[in-house]
């Protein structure tokens, strides 16, 4: 399956059609577009995994001088070593002073990992997808609070958290509600999206502060007490001169 994927994305045709088109399709929208002073509009870097194609639209819209830029055509499927050395290039190459959009990434390895990449902005479905599944998101990984364990479990998704979910109600409750109301699901996604702005959140201040790539081994050796990192992240961080303990 991921052959398929990266195959669709690097080796056909249609992906360099496709990156000419959104090229295109920003000359059109910065004609058109009327609202400067409270929109801003954004190229959206693609090229799929080929990095000839990534540079040649890197360049073209890099020319058109948007106040901001995305980077499109990722978090398909591709492999974890195409996807970090995709952004790095496009990081690379964008302009420093204006923001870096990437797009459909969330998960909280990610965010860490391409923040020290260069990127700046994301969205994605995950936050509110999984808490349809019944997983709460934790700064150790995700809990899963269909499962039994969490039957009498009087603690709150997590205690450092401040969200109303946290605040009001017990891991029992949340479990006792996921079986079949649909009230539990909404509770999680409050709490996973104040999760997502909280690590952001904290992510910006480690920046600020000067002390990045020690917020990043700390985030690490929580996530993963035994030390068995993602080969992917652990590569991605060393291009940038962080190196996991």
């Amino acid at each position: 399956y991921q052959r398929r994927v990266r195959e669709a994305v690097v080796s056909t045709q249609s992906t360099g059609d496709a990156m000419d088109r959104s090229i295109r399709w920003l000359d059109r929208c910065q004609t058109a577009h009327k609202r400067e002073h409270d929109q801003n509009l954004f190229g959206i870097i693609q090229g799929g995994l080929n990095p000839t194609w990534r540079k040649e639209c890197l360049e073209k819209m890099i020319e058109r001088n948007c106040p901001g830029y995305a980077i499109g055509g990722l978090s398909g499927g591709e492999e974890k070593a195409d996807f970090w050395k995709t952004v790095s290039l496009c990081t690379d190459h964008l302009p420093p002073n204006k923001p870096r959009y990437l797009m459909g990434v969330g998960y909280q390895v990610e965010l860490v990992v391409c923040s020290a990449l260069g990127c700046d902005m994301y969205d994605c479905v995950f936050p509110t997808r999984t808490a349809r599944f019944g997983s709460a998101l934790v700064r150790t990984g995700q809990l899963q609070l269909k499962n039994t364990q969490f039957v009498a479990d009087t603690q709150p998704i997590d205690k450092d958290c401040t969200c109303m979910t946290c605040k009001e109600y017990t891991r029992a409750y949340l479990h006792c509600l996921l079986q079949e109301d649909t009230t539990g699901v909404i509770l999680l996604t409050i709490h996973n999206i104040a999760f997502q702005l909280r690590l952001m959140n904290d992510i910006r201040e480690a920046i600020r502060e000067d002390r990045f790539p020690d917020f990043i081994k700390e985030y690490f050796t929580l996530m993963f007490p035994k030390k068995n990192y993602p080969e992917w992240a652990v590569d991605a961080l060393a291009s940038v001169n962080v190196t996991l303990p």
